[in-house]
């Protein structure tokens, strides 16, 4: 089995932006800086509220960018729109509320069943890959097959603010563990992401059928101490040990 990929998503660098109303600092540059220090992905999240990603930050990044980018987009008609205009490499679909502070939980499958998968046969038709950010639930991941996605996002956040506030991990490991088995036996792609840290990388890169690591906030967090290169280099050593 090949060794798990990263993918660093940009968005607390547009957030610093946003903060002063600024031009700078450059999401653009973070992306390609990532880049060039080993990413083997890049995400942004266009929010419907525009707080950190704008839609210019898309243009530039999916213009600039080799390496694979994943947007991150909420189920929308209007976001729809967007990435057939522009056509990134992967699109993950997440659930969204303006009053919420970042993603909370995946996406309810079950309740959005038929519009999820007409929103997945728009990506087909446009050759972009798609992915659906859920719960690790094997009752998601059949409906996920079901309205046929290339692959799932594992919502990890609940693990890992466990993990921080010193409660047993050992359920909700158990159930991610039994998550990603499931979905690798019926032939989806398996990612994870939200909440990561140096600390919880360690114990969730345990979990064997992993294929990415999508890691934002802690990232961008600890790159102003380390250093992008280091924070980058030291994830990747990590996941990949």
């Amino acid at each position: 089995m090949s060794k798990p990929k990263l993918g660093v998503n940009i968005d607390h660098v547009a957030t610093v932006r946003n903060a002063r109303g600024e031009v700078y600092p450059k999401p653009l540059r973070a992306a390609l800086l990532a880049e060039k220090y080993g990413a083997d992905s890049i995400t942004i999240h266009l929010r419907e509220d525009r707080r950190h990603i704008l839609d210019k930050d898309l243009i530039e990044i999916n213009k600039k960018l080799k390496i694979p980018l994943n947007l991150e987009m909420a189920p929308t008609i209007e976001m729809l729109k967007i990435s057939l205009k522009h056509k990134p490499n992967y699109v993950c679909l997440v659930p969204e509320k303006r009053s919420e502070i970042t993603t909370e939980g995946g996406l309810n499958l079950k309740k959005n069943k038929k519009f999820l998968k007409k929103i997945l046969e728009k990506f087909k038709q446009k050759k972009i890959r798609s992915s659906l950010f859920i719960e690790p639930k094997i009752s998601d991941i059949k409906i996920a097959l079901d309205i046929k996605t290339d692959c799932v996002e594992l919502h990890t956040g609940k693990f890992c603010n466990l993990y921080n506030k010193g409660i047993s991990t050992k359920k909700e490991f158990e159930r991610l563990k039994k998550a990603v088995k499931y979905a690798n036996l019926i032939g989806l792609e398996v990612h994870a992401g939200h909440g990561i840290t140096f600390s919880t990388a360690k114990i969730l890169k345990r979990i064997s059928g992993i294929k990415e690591f999508n890691i934002g906030h802690f990232l961008i967090g600890e790159s102003i101490f380390l250093g992008m290169n280091k924070t980058i280099k030291k994830f990747k050593n990590i996941i990949r040990k």
